[in-house]
This record gives C-alpha cells, structure tokens and sequence, in this order.
C-alpha cells in the first residue's frame, strides 16, 4: 500500500509537466483575462534569455512576455508598440526600445532577449536578426517571487489587465535560461536546429495553467 502510494504521488507529480513539442497556445479571443501563467523552475536571476515564437494580426499594442515581482510589475516585459512600431523592453520598470523591426502580421516571427545584471546590457534578436545592444539596469537581479505571463501584460503583480494591451494569436517554443545564451545557440533556435532546451521554461517540459480562452492546438508549419 504505501509503495502504491509513492507511485500515485511521483505520477502526480509528473503530470504537471507537459511535453508540448510541436504545439502552441491559441488566444482566440481579445479580451482581459485570457492568458497562461508559466510555473518557473526558480525564482531569482542574475541574468536572462527568453525565447519564443508568435503569430499575430493585431496592430495595436500587446504584450509578449511579462514577468512581475512584488517590487516591479515591469520586473521583465517585452511588449509591442503599436503606435511607436518598437519592441519596448524592461527590466524592473526602466525601458529601452528597438526599432526598424520587420514586424509583419499573419506570419510567425521568433524573439530572443537577453539581459545580464552586471553589466545591465540587453540584446534583442528578432527573426535571428541581433540588434544593438542597449543598457537598462545593472546591479540588481530580478529577485522573486515572480509571475510569468503570457497573452496579458501586468500592470499589478498578478493582475491589472487591460484588452487593449493583450495577445490574441498564436504563441509557441517558450523557453528561458538563467543565463545569457551564446549567439550560436540563439541562432539555433531560430532555424529550429538542436539547442539546450530552457533551465527556467522548457517547452518540452512546461508547468503552466491556462485561465479562460486559451486552447492548446498542433503546430502545422509545413504540408507534404
């Protein structure tokens, strides 16, 4: 009996764990509460790099990525301008800004971001395109504890969500390390080429739950 139970709670424990290799989140619906929260495997960084693939047809602004700490609601955003047609990133609520994107809808685009405390510099790929290296906060690491949101942007910890600042579209491959990736590795990624999967957010082993409207659907990239 106790050893049926050992096995009942390791399969419990397991099952949180989803392999969503060639999958993706569907947001269909523009609204202010759809969104998954991602479940990180710790909580405190002394640097970052975040991935993820996206289609989308919106034009306005939205968020992509957006992590939160009691002390910073913008602890770690990537967001979309619409207005301005610049990536804004931020770290612990100090921005910079990337522009000349090829930001085109209805297609799928990828996105690495990287960001080291030390030095405060980040760097943003866009499609496996690297862009100029910007400084934004140094001397602090991104302490928890942390929520991670996609599909809405926080403007509180946790909550705050406004429907014209949301996603709706289609999100794949999220990974991130707690640490900065080599640009070899990045550009792996993008071309969908052997890469170590996430050490924080692993795609292929996500914890993560879905609030309101969002589904889960295969990836078709290619006919045959």
């Amino acid at each position: 009996m106790k050893l049926l139970l050992v096995l009942v709670m390791l399969t419990a424990s397991a099952a949180k764990y989803q392999d969503l290799s060639g999958k993706m989140f569907t947001f269909p619906l523009e609204t202010n509460t759809a969104h998954v929260r991602l479940n990180p495997s710790s909580q405190n960084f002394e640097a970052v790099t975040v991935c993820y693939r996206f289609f989308t047809d919106i034009k306005r602004d939205h968020s992509l990525f957006s992590l939160a700490t009691p002390l910073h609601y913008n602890e770690l955003l990537v967001y979309w301008d619409g207005i301005n047609k610049v990536i804004d990133f931020a770290i612990k609520n100090k921005e910079v800004f990337f522009s000349e994107l090829d930001y085109k809808t209805n297609i799928w685009h990828s996105i690495c971001t990287t960001w080291d405390s030390e030095s405060g510099l980040v760097q943003l790929w866009f499609d496996g395109q690297p862009f100029t290296r910007k400084y934004v906060n140094s001397g602090a690491t991104i302490a928890g504890p942390v929520i991670i949101i996609i599909g809405q942007e926080q403007d509180s910890y946790g909550g705050d969500f406004d429907v014209k600042q949301s996603f709706t579209g289609m999100m794949s491959d999220v990974h991130m390390w707690n640490y900065t990736l080599y640009p070899c590795d990045i550009q792996n990624y993008v071309d969908g080429l052997n890469f170590t999967p996430g050490n924080v957010l692993n795609w292929r082993a996500l914890d993560f739950q879905i609030v309101d409207k969002v589904l889960i659907e295969h990836k078709i990239t290619h006919c045959y």
